[in-house]
């Protein structure tokens, strides 16, 4: 049976069927859904075994892991929100799997440059789109580190806060915002967007996508193979080229 919340499926905890012993239901943060989508479709090649992907704010998904949703295989983008379904975790399966770096995103039609992100005080930035800062981790990591600059009051008069990173990004891509703070990764998946700055990985907070086994699962073996596949040269190989760092 499946519910769904706010437009995304969660699968419910059912008597375990022979069918979902061939299948994996990884839960994972928004920044993912592409390359997740190319491993996914890799992996059942490879295995025979079918990797169900579902993404969204990882805040959000970790509600739906607390509620008790059949998730196999969770990937978060930071580590508060594993914390939050600590109790769902099988012992010993979190891994710091991957890494990633914060970038100002602009219109691609409206191309600029930035010497480093306190530009964004500018009276021509006047919306800067964020994951929500309350909640959502790239917002999370946005904030800390406008603060660590000594920017964040000025900077969050402007700030649109938005439901997921990606959120963030169509804001830029659309015109409803003169620039958007995301990940280097989600730039790939568009050409409306381009990069005015790059946060430099010392200066930057440590961005952390743990991933861990869930409980409430049906198919705890098959997530735990698929883990360790994840964590391979292979697959961390297509993580590299989608602009993803290894776990550090």
């Amino acid at each position: 049976m499946v519910q769904w919340v706010t437009g995304v499926a969660v699968v419910l905890a059912l008597a375990v069927a022979p069918a979902q012993r061939q299948q994996v239901l990884v839960s994972a943060a928004a920044s993912l859904a592409d390359v997740m989508a190319t491993l996914a479709r890799r992996y059942e090649m490879q295995t025979g075994v079918r990797v169900v992907v579902n993404t969204g704010a990882s805040n959000t998904l970790a509600r739906q892991i607390t509620a008790g949703a059949a998730v196999d295989l969770f990937v978060s983008a930071d580590e508060a929100q594993m914390d939050a379904v600590r109790a769902e975790v099988v012992s010993g399966t979190r891994v710091p799997l991957l890494s990633n770096q914060l970038v100002v995103a602009v219109a691609a039609d409206r191309p600029r440059r930035m010497r480093s992100v306190r530009d964004l005080l500018d009276p021509s930035y006047r919306r800067i789109a964020i994951g929500d800062p309350a909640a959502v981790p790239a917002g999370v990591y946005t904030k800390a580190y406008l603060e660590k600059l000594g920017i964040w009051r000025e900077v969050s008069k402007k700030v649109v806060p938005s439901a997921s990173v990606r959120v963030a990004l169509a804001t830029v891509e659309n015109g409803a915002t003169e620039a958007a703070i995301v990940y280097r990764t989600d730039l790939a998946t568009t050409r409306r967007a381009m990069m005015a700055f790059a946060v430099p990985l010392p200066d930057g907070p440590r961005i952390v996508y743990p991933a861990a086994v869930i409980a409430t699962g049906h198919n705890r073996a098959g997530a735990t193979r698929l883990l360790a596949w994840l964590q391979g040269d292979q697959a961390m190989k297509v993580f590299v080229n989608a602009g993803f760092i290894r776990g550090r």
